[in-house]
């Protein structure tokens, strides 16, 4: 990986994690009764925590983004130690669809939102769950990769004995 590019995958992600730390501030805000009118005032404290969890859910993805990409640096991704990372990941996107599940059963009870829009969080729910299964095949391509380091290693160590 080249420097130029891991540098603007860090100014990416550092720019994320700060607008997603601001988005928390203000979703404390809406929470504490800063701002009282809204469409959804009586469903306020549920969406504003599903969503608030939301925002964990990714920045707990650049975290572990972060470190794989230090990982990739020093060339110590294909260890054992990448996977606990990789499990980080598929953990938050699983939690990401359950909130959002979660957000879309909540403001499909009380008719508060049209039907199409509950039917789209049924279909964003979908596709972040798909992402994580994504991740998970990915996964196995790095379980792979590193039984086969594993193997090169052991092979080169007996190359070295037998010269």
């Amino acid at each position: 990986m080249g420097k130029l590019t891991v540098l603007g995958l860090r100014a990416v992600m550092v720019t994320l994690h700060a607008g997603s730390v601001c988005a928390q501030a203000v979703m404390m805000l809406m929470l504490t009764g800063a701002i009282q009118e809204t469409v959804l005032a009586d469903r306020r404290a549920p969406v504003l925590l599903i969503a608030f969890l939301g925002v964990v859910t990714v920045q707990v993805v650049l975290v572990c983004v972060w470190r794989l990409v230090t990982m990739v640096q020093r060339g110590t991704v294909f260890s054992h130690a990448a996977f606990r990372y990789v499990h980080l990941v598929i953990g938050a996107f699983v939690a990401a669809a359950l909130l959002v599940f979660a957000l879309g059963a909540v403001l499909a009870s009380g008719h508060v939102v049209p039907p199409g829009v509950v039917a789209l969080l049924g279909g964003a729910c979908l596709a972040v769950f798909g992402i994580a299964l994504i991740v998970l095949v990915l996964r196995m391509l790095l379980a792979q990769a590193v039984a086969r380091d594993a193997e090169a290693s052991q092979l080169g160590a007996e190359l070295a004995e037998v010269i």
